[in-house]
């Protein structure tokens, strides 16, 4: 589906506050926002969201957002070229190291060294290249968690191209569920199990929460990895607790620092206790134990 890009100019420090309202506003939709300064001396900005859908549907979103802040602002429309953007956006990115990790594309596997955990992912529909500071973050985490703990039963919820999924059974040789809402995802994690050859431990499946029977079939698990969103993830905290056993171990992230909190509290209230938050680019990853 092709992309649009709404975007408007306002002047500071309304221009900062009205990005703080969009960012959380459109937050659990995934859009892209970006804000970049036109006129310093003039104080204006220009915010734009990436989003795919009905345009006026969004324009009418956006202006219920920003109207509140008294200032009237012209929104316009440009319609983007139907590229595969997230594949766009990966050219030249270089590997990415997290530990003992190193998650590439196809055309840098010569940069792999004895002792690597290489995870091999190309662009593709389905979100999580290890290039995003939470995805690098999980991978870290994992590494302290598996070598601590020696997980058996790990899931990977949310698990988007299935790069924490596949490092999971790479350092532990253990099976992991890794589901998504989406079955495209869920067919991109499965392609990339096989393309890392950990088909055998790691299930690929799509579900919508954990009502799903393949949790009751797999489950308890003494590991659970979801790198998503504070606000879902804050919702799943009861659901989390009945799926892990009494001592394992949760990571959590998709989290921004000012929500580290709030995502605390959340399972601190479901008899989690906080072990480690790790800050990387502004966001963090959580280690929770029950």
């Amino acid at each position: 589906m092709a992309q649009t890009r709404l975007h408007f100019i306002a002047r500071r420090p309304a221009s900062g506050a009205m990005f703080s309202a969009l960012e959380l506003a459109f937050e659990e939709d995934g859009n892209p926002l970006a804000i970049i300064e036109l006129d310093e001396a003039e104080g204006l900005d220009e915010i734009s969201l990436y989003a795919e859908g009905d345009p006026a549907e969004i324009e009418k979103r956006m202006r219920a957002v920003v109207e509140p802040h008294g200032i009237a602002v012209d929104i316009e429309r440009e319609l983007l070229p139907d590229i595969d953007w997230v594949t766009k956006s990966l050219e030249g990115l270089k590997p990415v190291r997290a530990g003992r990790f190193l998650v590439h594309g196809a055309h840098d596997r010569d940069r792999r060294r004895i002792g690597d955990l290489t995870i091999e992912i190309e662009a593709g529909l389905a979100f999580g290249t290890g290039h995003h500071g939470t995805t690098a973050g999980c991978l870290e985490t994992i590494a302290d968690v598996v070598r601590r703990e020696r997980p058996r039963n790990a899931l990977d919820l949310g698990t988007g191209s299935a790069v924490l999924a596949i490092g999971l059974a790479k350092l532990a040789h253990v099976p992991v569920l890794a589901t998504d809402i989406d079955p495209v995802a869920v067919k991109v994690a499965a392609e990339n199990a096989r393309l890392n050859g950990v088909a055998a431990l790691v299930e690929s499946a799509t579900a919508a929460g954990f009502q799903d029977p393949v949790f009751r079939r797999r489950g308890p698990f003494d590991l659970i990895v979801a790198n998503i969103l504070a606000r879902p993830l804050m919702k799943l905290a009861p659901e989390m607790a009945a799926h892990l056993v009494p001592g394992g171990s949760l990571i959590l992230s998709g989290i921004l620092e000012r929500q580290r909190n709030a995502v605390i509290a959340a399972y601190v209230g479901q008899s989690f206790r906080h072990v480690r938050t790790l800050h990387r680019e502004g966001w963090v990853t959580l280690h929770l134990k029950r």
